[in-house]
């Protein structure tokens, strides 16, 4: 999209950074959530990591029919119903945590993935479309930045609403208690999420009026060029697009291992002897790696390397961090505790996740002319990487540790590897190549 209103263009910019802000702060509070729900719930690790598959496998059932919203009503429309849906399942928590039921709260987070769903569909295309392509990763880093400052403050935010500095002993007793004593603890414990998700649940809706209203202009992705018209001729559907189809699947990888490098830290903090008080900060080192990667996309790219240069390198070095984490050995002191140096190197993965997600975007969703709605589902679809991932790691954790589950990380990363390399020049599932 071609916007010659520069006063437009970046009050536009501002309202989609505080966008990401929010998908971050509604999104990365699952870190907490599920250690949390872990204790409250008394959940296994597997368990516990339905909190995201239950958030994030609304990604994968609903960005198809989010596209076809969005092409019915548009896309502010679409984002204002993308909020209230938010809303709605904030509100969820409060007869969930009244009633210590985790199937409603894993029904709440549903319902908030399918807002996400429908938000993240409209809003990818916005940063793609609404600026020059080729620096498509500068804007995506713009927004990446916002999402993982609000990462790292909302587990604090939530922790200031539902922890008390008196809970490591709480914690500590609850296995002694007899069964009425604790689940008086265990009650009043999840009952403390009720004042948050209602106090998230109307700033979503006010949220979604505000940017129905606001001076964001609607995007065209139906028209095309002759020229881009001309080299769709014949395509039917999306999937005669193989580059977004693997790009897609690369998004699915990449998700998953970025929410297990974060919402996996803090248990892999407590096999280490340190507790959720102690361990909930651990997120936003990760998320602070995370965010010194994006500063660097946006001075770096593409003024001193190309945004596909940027991601090959990104996920050589995902791959040999993911090893490190795996096979260094050793231990070091963090402040009365000692850790394992393992646990280091998942802080360091979020220096590379940074870029790696904004740059398949771009190689996945170029030239899609009349497709872009359709491509932007498919690809929202593959953050449901985010639901599948951490639960084979949860299903790992259970059965030969918390440290080794962290294999599961070396496969993704290899095929990331492969689609940085190879897999977005892929034009043609007749082994016809043409590079991009």
């Amino acid at each position: 999209m071609k916007n010659n209103n520069k006063h437009t263009y970046i009050i536009s910019i501002i309202i989609l950074a505080f966008m990401f802000f929010i998908f971050g702060f509604v999104s990365w509070v699952n870190a907490i959530l599920i250690p949390y729900f872990k204790i409250a719930c008394e959940l296994t690790n597997f368990q516990a990591y339905f909190v995201t598959f239950a958030f994030y496998i609304a990604y994968f059932v609903m960005s198809i029919p989010g596209g076809i919203l969005l092409k019915k009503v548009g896309f502010k429309r679409g984002i204002m119903y993308g909020f209230f849906a938010l809303a709605l399942g904030a509100l969820l928590f409060i007869p969930a945590a009244l009633v210590r039921t985790y199937e409603i709260f894993l029904i709440g987070l549903y319902i908030m993935g399918t807002g996400l769903a429908i938000l993240q569909t409209a809003a990818n295309p916005y940063v793609t479309i609404i600026g020059p392509i080729e620096k498509t990763v500068q804007r995506m880093s713009i927004m990446g930045v916002c999402n993982k400052f609000a990462g790292i403050v909302s587990p604090l935010i939530f922790a200031a609403f539902t922890l008390k500095v008196t809970d490591s002993d709480l914690f500590a007793a609850l296995p002694t208690m007899d069964e009425a004593s604790r689940n008086i603890a265990l009650d009043e414990l999840i009952r403390r999420v009720i004042l948050p998700y209602s106090i998230l649940s109307g700033l979503m809706i006010i949220v979604g009026l505000f940017i129905r209203f606001s001076v964001l202009p609607e995007i065209d992705t139906e028209n095309e060029t002759e020229e881009l018209a001309a080299s769709h001729a014949g395509k039917k559907n999306i999937f005669q697009f193989p580059y977004l189809v693997l790009g897609a699947i690369a998004l699915f990888l990449h998700v998953g291992t970025q929410v297990i490098a974060i919402d996996t830290i803090i248990g892999y903090a407590s096999y280490m002897g340190l507790d959720l008080l102690k361990a909930k900060a651990f997120p936003s080192y990760t998320l602070t790696a995370t965010i010194i990667g994006y500063i660097i996309g946006i001075f770096c790219i593409p003024r001193f390397i190309n945004q596909t240069n940027a991601l090959k390198i990104c996920t050589l070095t995902g791959l040999i961090l993911s090893l490190c984490v795996l096979l260094v050995p050793g231990e070091t002191g963090f402040g009365s505790h000692t850790i394992q140096i393992s646990i280091c190197f998942l802080f360091l993965l979020g220096l590379p996740n940074a870029l790696i997600y904004a740059g398949i975007w771009p190689l996945a969703i170029r030239n899609l002319g009349r497709f872009t709605k359709t491509g932007s589902s498919i690809l929202i679809m593959g953050l449901a990487g985010n639901a599948i991932l951490p639960l084979i790691y949860g299903k790992l954790a259970d059965h030969i540790g918390l440290k080794q589950a962290y294999w599961v990380l070396i496969p993704c990363f290899i095929y990331l590897v492969f689609y940085a390399f190879h897999g977005h020049k892929i034009t043609s599932w007749n082994n016809k190549k043409k590079t991009a």
